[in-house]
């Protein structure tokens, strides 16, 4: 699927997705091959299948997987099937930086609903520890509120530059 780069691409884009695996990986907090595999999907021009992305990574089947799983659930890769072809592909969401930034908004808003019942349920304990709940619950609010204004912002942004 993927057409093969020029030996001087080939290594800018190498370069790349090694950087891709130790600056988004460990900003992250993910493992060096999801970060990799983020390089990979960016810059490829096509979907590709597991084994493709197995063999871009040098890794197991299992652990190629693992890592498409990890960046579904953080917004910004799709699996989708496409006509014809016998297999699922992966793909970089077109607007993989919104589904970003949803996902930690839903991160954030389960947080959210914690503080809010451990608050609820510490209501009989010290006053030092409800000051602690009553912070966390009162952070996690505010994130819940600047993270929904950040969405929005973007996707208008995106709206208008587009």
């Amino acid at each position: 699927m993927p057409q093969a780069p020029h030996d001087s691409e080939a290594a800018d884009n190498s370069q790349l997705i090694e950087d891709f695996g130790l600056r988004i990986g460990r900003a992250m907090g993910w493992p060096p091959m999801a970060g990799r595999l983020v390089g990979i999907l960016m810059l490829s021009p096509d979907p590709m299948t597991l084994s493709e992305l197995q063999q871009a990574l040098g890794a197991s089947k299992g652990s190629a997987s693992e890592m498409t799983r990890l960046l579904m659930t953080n917004g910004t890769v799709d699996r989708v099937k496409l006509p014809g072809v016998r297999q699922a592909v992966y793909e970089w969401r077109a607007d993989a930086w919104v589904g970003c930034l949803q996902h930690q908004l839903d991160q954030t808003k389960q947080l959210l609903e914690l503080a809010e019942a451990a608050q609820e349920r510490g209501r009989y304990l010290p006053p030092a520890q409800q000051t602690r709940l009553l912070d966390m619950r009162t952070y996690y609010a505010f994130m819940v509120e600047q993270l929904q204004r950040l969405l929005e912002d973007y996707r208008s942004q995106l709206r208008h530059d587009g």
